[in-house]
């Protein structure tokens, strides 16, 4: 149901999987599982962070909500599983300052025209200048790389296209990088055969922050999408452009990025008004 009428992506389902399969581990038969046999999982989700708790009490109302409609079951039970408050976080972000580290080190590894620091030009262009999510990077294919138009086709979470726009600068480093691929396939960045893998684009942009003197945890292609959505506030976009260019279905979701940017302003006071300064003298 989740595939074929929500159009979920592939991520989507296999989390929705996790989460099914440990709660049967817990409980047995879902299908049969009664309210008091439900309200056990508070005991074993005890330990979860308030945002996971959520995401499976979630996962299983919508499962429980879906065995209803089917009539498989005549009662929702759900009403038993554990809730938890939480408080959607603020993302992590780069400032301008780390943004240029990282493409300093990538560029002046460039200028040796190997095909691996080509590649990772590229990827980084495409990240931050485009704001891209992992996946949609990595599984690109070739047909989507702009030709006349200065254009990506990226199909996001659901199967939903989009249209993103690609910088001068990208346009570039993907036609380095164009000239030294490998003839493998039908991805714009292949490896063994498929492409690229998510979590060595994560491993890649770990070991680049590395060589650039930034501290590892911080960076990843996530933080690098955030940092492009709220560089790109700061610089005056329209919210409701920035929901068009990220994919995001619900206006909502773009709106954290007000609130980094409102951070940052208090922040900002904070450190740097005259009588901030006086305070931390006296």
């Amino acid at each position: 149901m989740l595939a074929a009428e929500r159009g979920a992506a592939a991520n989507t389902l296999a989390a929705y999987r996790r989460d099914l399969e440990a709660a049967e581990e817990v409980l047995g038969d879902l299908v049969t599982v009664d309210r008091e046999s439900l309200a056990r999982l508070g005991k074993a989700w005890s330990g979860l962070a308030p945002s996971s708790l959520a995401r499976k009490s979630s996962c299983l109302r919508q499962f429980f909500g879906f065995l209803v409609d089917e009539r498989w079951r005549v009662d929702d039970p759900s009403a038993a599983l554990p809730r938890a408050v939480t408080r959607r976080p603020l993302p992590r972000i780069l400032t301008h300052a780390e943004v240029d580290s990282l493409f300093v080190q990538a560029e002046t590894e460039a200028d040796g025209n190997r095909p691996e620091a080509i590649r990772m030009l590229a990827l980084l262009e495409l990240l931050y200048g485009s704001g891209l999510r992992a996946t949609e990077l990595v599984s690109l294919p070739l047909s989507a790389v702009p030709r006349d138009a200065p254009f990506l086709t990226v199909t996001g979470k659901g199967g939903q296209a989009r249209m993103v726009p690609v910088s001068q600068r990208a346009v570039q480093a993907l036609n380095r990088w164009l000239a030294l691929r490998p003839d493998d396939g039908k991805y714009l960045f292949p490896s063994r055969g498929k492409h690229l893998s998510r979590i060595r684009l994560f491993q890649m942009l770990k070991e680049l922050a590395i060589r650039a003197g930034l501290a590892p945890e911080k960076v990843s292609p996530h933080v690098l999408r955030h940092a492009f959505a709220t560089h790109l506030l700061e610089g005056g976009a329209d919210l409701r452009v920035l929901q068009t260019l990220l994919g995001h279905a619900d206006i909502a979701t773009t709106q954290i990025y007000t609130h980094v940017d409102s951070a940052r302003l208090v922040a900002l006071v904070n450190e740097r008004h005259p009588l901030a300064r006086k305070a931390h003298a006296d």
